[in-house]
């Protein structure tokens, strides 16, 4: 597939399968859960130090799927210090989100929200997310997604998620709507891909609390 909150109450124990992080100024409580292979799946906020984990998925997904707007060829072209500067992006606001899904010692899945940069938009928060595809079906982007929603809930300004989705992307599509995301628009032939063909652009959202 391819675009826990709370705070800790005085005297109250925090379980042992919670660690908190201070991100954005809001407390995020990493999620942990074990996948259906087993493994155990770490949903945490990005930090400077994933840059070489994250540039290396970002060039894998790339080669595995054309719903992503980059191609193999832009992602091989970008470096360390521009990956480091992504990461920087989210890290120096703190309105923005990116966090990562990590399995076996590997960063495996990623999802982000920038709010808008102007006043008049700043209710809005625009989302990314992608999976590498050995991980897909197994669940991760359902977590990564309520991860995600459970976030921008708390966000004292967002109050409206919204992306762009390619048409042909079906799988994540339904999972968009399992989440109660709603088509709000088409771009008929928003997307060129390489090969020639055209694909249509479909916006989708959810209003996640009302202003």
């Amino acid at each position: 597939m391819t675009g826990t909150f709370g705070k800790h109450a005085p005297g109250r124990d925090v379980p042992s399968f919670f660690r908190g992080f201070f991100i954005n100024s809001w407390y995020f409580t990493v999620m942990r859960h074990f996948l259906p292979n087993g493994q155990e799946l770490l949903i945490r906020p990005a930090n400077a130090a994933d840059a070489p984990a994250l540039l290396a998925n970002f060039k894998q997904i790339t080669k595995e799927t054309d719903f992503l707007l980059s191609t193999p060829s832009e992602a091989q072209a970008t470096d360390l210090r521009a990956e480091q500067r992504f990461i920087e992006s989210f890290g120096d606001n703190r309105q923005h989100l990116l966090l990562v899904a990590e399995t076996g010692g590997q960063i495996v899945g990623t999802v982000s929200v920038r709010q808008g940069a102007f006043r008049k938009q700043q209710h809005m928060g625009e989302m990314g997310i992608a999976v590498q595809h050995a991980y897909r079906n197994l669940g991760i982007g359902r977590r990564l997604m309520t991860a995600m929603l459970r976030w921008a809930e708390a966000h004292p300004f967002i109050t409206t998620i919204y992306f762009n989705v390619m048409a042909n992307n079906e799988k994540a599509i339904q999972l968009y709507r399992n989440f109660d995301f709603m088509e709000c628009g088409r771009l008929p032939g928003g997307i060129h891909q390489p090969d020639g063909s055209y694909v249509d652009l479909i916006m989708m959202y959810k209003k996640i609390k009302h202003s």
